[in-house]
């Protein structure tokens, strides 16, 4: 039968538990599952660990990530682990002017408040207090609890923004400010979903701030070795290349079927995004209500562009390498420099609309648009990198998608509970699963470590 690969065979290999899924999630869960007496047996669609992370390198020892890269000071969990594997951070360059392009000006600043009309930054500050006193109503263990969840999960940001914003350039910022966060737009993204984030982050500065904020620090070596390292115990118990197709689920026990291996375990633990989980063969198959919720969390769209410089030239010339634009194509740049800060590295974004439509154009026509950018925002030495790197997240065969997962409206209130919930003998775990800091590595972690802990209990 299609997606059964293997099936006529004796099982192969027997576990306690099969996690599914080598991120980080389900690195640590199957760490600690190991720490408990365990047997566990990973299954990564990948030839790699790491999953949404993803590093590239740039010869002699260094690279960037194409990937997930970023942690800031309330990311304890994330920074613990990291600490514990010997892994350091180093500060997202900051030094410098900021530039900003608002309504076909370019102006650069420093601190984080750019000189632009008055009016519309006191628009951007009424909506982010009202918009942090609303989230701090939302319950982040369960978001549809919130006294008003069904108000605000029956709309979108966008319809919140054309309500309660007055000014169209606060609008626009707030705008970009999305994309940035969801790599969707306004008209994509449940308000509730707005709000539970910014709680599960700790506000809204929290999720969008380099210095003190989710943009802070990133790791020498690169992100995805905090995945290499945690690997490394598990050894033969991480079998990579084998994507899995099918789950036969019985009183006693779970079948799982993926390319060249079935394996027989008590236990799953799914760590993937949760609309990937809706994409494999159940037997029998899962409760609606589960399908039904991984149908309302689609994966947002993004491209990360890199352009290498033999320098960091910027710096030089007073600048930070920072820039944010209502233009765009690119609206969001950092120095992506590695820690000595050779060669030089402008990293910028194509989120949600920008990487649909971009994503969609041969790939020199996109380099010119991104690269474009970049001589707009740092001047006529941008336009000549030595080379130019970029990832599209969506066109990855086993993510389809990032940053994550976010809840379309009506998500959360119709189907929240199923997002963490076990059915059976089958767990969930990954970054959309977490309480704090849900969509990050942090959050990663924290599923991880509760998927673990429902396992062992469950025995």
């Amino acid at each position: 039968m299609a997606g059964e690969p293997g099936q006529g065979r004796k099982d192969a290999r027997k576990a306690d538990v099969v996690v599914i899924g080598a991120g980080l999630a389900g690195l640590v869960a199957a760490r600690q599952l190991v720490a408990a007496g365990r047997s566990v047996v990973v299954l990564e669609a990948r030839d790699r660990v790491g999953g949404r992370l993803l590093n590239e390198p740039l010869g002699e020892g260094k690279v960037v990530e194409v990937g997930g890269q970023w942690v800031g000071p309330s990311q304890r969990r994330m920074l613990a682990l990291a600490d514990s594997l010997g892994i350091d951070t180093f500060p997202t360059h900051g030094s410098g002017q900021n530039v900003i392009e608002y309504d076909g000006s370019l102006i650069r600043y420093t601190g984080t408040i750019p000189r632009i009309s008055t009016s519309v930054l006191l628009d951007v500050e009424q909506a982010r207090q009202r918009l942090g006193a609303m989230a701090r109503q939302v319950p982040v263990e369960a978001p549809w609890r919130a006294s008003r969840a069904e108000e605000w999960d029956g709309q979108t940001f966008a319809t919140w923004l054309r309500r309660n914003v007055v000014t169209n350039g606060a609008r626009s910022l707030l705008q970009l400010a999305t994309e940035a966060v969801w790599a969707a737009q306004p008209e994509d993204v449940s308000l509730l979903h707005v709000l539970f984030y910014m709680h599960s982050a700790g506000g809204l500065d929290a999720l969008l701030d380099t210095e003190g904020g989710a943009q802070q620090d990133r790791f020498v070596g690169g992100s995805q070795l905090v995945a290499q390292k945690l690997a490394e115990p598990l050894g033969e118990q991480i079998m990579l290349g084998h994507p899995v197709r099918r789950l036969e689920l019985s009183d006693e026990s779970i079948r799982v079927f993926s390319d060249g291996a079935i394996l027989r375990a008590s236990r799953v633990i799914l760590a993937l995004p949760p609309t990937l989980t809706g994409r494999l063969v159940y037997d029998p198959p899962l409760p609606g209500y589960r399908d039904q919720l991984t149908q309302r969390m689609p994966q947002g769209a993004v491209t990360k562009c890199m352009a290498v410089y033999d320098e960091p030239f910027w710096r030089g010339e007073g600048l930070s390498g920072q820039a944010v634009s209502t233009t765009g194509p690119v609206k969001l740049v950092f120095d992506n420099s590695p820690p000595d800060g050779s060669p030089g590295v402008i990293l910028g974004f194509l989120e949600g609309r920008q990487a649909r439509e971009l994503g969609r154009v041969p790939l020199d026509e996109r380099r010119a648009a991104v690269v474009g950018c970049f001589e707009r925002f740092f001047g006529a030495r941008a336009a000549e990198p030595e080379r130019y790197i970029e990832r599209s997240w969506a066109e990855e065969e086993w993510t389809r998608g990032c940053y994550g997962c976010y809840f379309t409206p009506g998500g959360w209130t119709g189907y929240g509970p199923a997002l963490r919930e076990p059915i059976g003998r089958i767990h969930w775990a990954g970054a959309e699963t977490a309480t704090v800091w849900n969509g990050y590595m942090d959050g990663a972690v924290q599923s991880g470590e509760r998927a673990a802990r429902e396992v062992i209990a469950a025995e």
